[in-house]
């Protein structure tokens, strides 16, 4: 049985995958979540691209191999980048909230934006400092270039309303059999907004996988409920 990893986004940790912990064990696969640096438990350490994959990396050599990699917002990017530098340890990638380019000037602007912020709320208690470490530690990523030379299976899993779905035709493009799944009337947080209609399609990522990650074509669907 495929074990499965999820890594949580920016500002969470991974508590928030508790509902799929459940679905998938109850399913018979193993399942743990990670805390990326500067989150949950390691909120006191900054967050950097190169220790989030070396997160992943732990986790992944924790469990008998390869894994189902599951990653919502800046885990999604984690894990894709994870996937494309150790290739051999991963059998597929669930990567939901994260089907847009992060780079160029609108990530400039936002940095800029976040490091004011973080600078003003920092001594409030507030973790906005966090997507400014972000920010800096993605600048210059390309998450189409490592989707391109990827030959393991791709599922992606946005909320009709999540804004990081802007580049949908892009990411599909670079991977063509990649399977997409829109859930309505979810947003970004598409987990914990629509549960039951993510983890269908996380179940059926995970019984693909097992049969050896064969997807036929490419695909699009509209998940039918958010809420069943």
């Amino acid at each position: 049985m495929i074990p499965v990893v999820f890594v949580h986004g920016t500002r969470t940790s991974s508590a928030i995958w508790h509902q799929q912990m459940s679905a998938v064990r109850d399913a018979g696969h193993a399942a743990l979540a990670v805390d990326l640096p500067g989150h949950g438990r390691r909120a006191g350490e900054t967050f950097t691209f190169a220790e989030a994959l070396a997160t992943i990396d732990r986790a992944v050599d924790s469990v008998p191999g390869p894994v189902l990699l599951v990653g919502l917002s800046l885990g999604g990017y984690a894990s894709l980048a994870f996937a494309a530098r150790h290739p051999r340890k991963v059998a597929g990638l669930v990567l939901a909230g994260c089907s847009t380019e992060i780079r160029g000037k609108p990530l400039a602007a936002y940095r800029a934006l976040s490091l004011r912020v973080a600078r003003t709320l920092r001594p409030s208690g507030h973790t906005w400092h966090v997507v400014a470490d972000m920010l800096t530690a993605m600048r210059g990523y390309s998450a189409l270039a490592d989707l391109r030379g990827l030959r393991m299976p791709v599922w992606l899993v946005n909320g009709v309303r999540d804004p990081l779905r802007l580049d949908e035709w892009r990411f599909r493009l670079a991977h063509p059999r990649a399977r997409l799944h829109v859930v309505p009337r979810a947003g970004h947080d598409v987990n914990s907004h629509a549960p039951l209609a993510f983890n269908r399609v996380l179940l059926r990522a995970l019984r693909e996988a097992t049969d050896g990650g064969a997807v036929i074509g490419p695909t699009s669907q509209v998940v039918a409920s958010a809420r069943s």
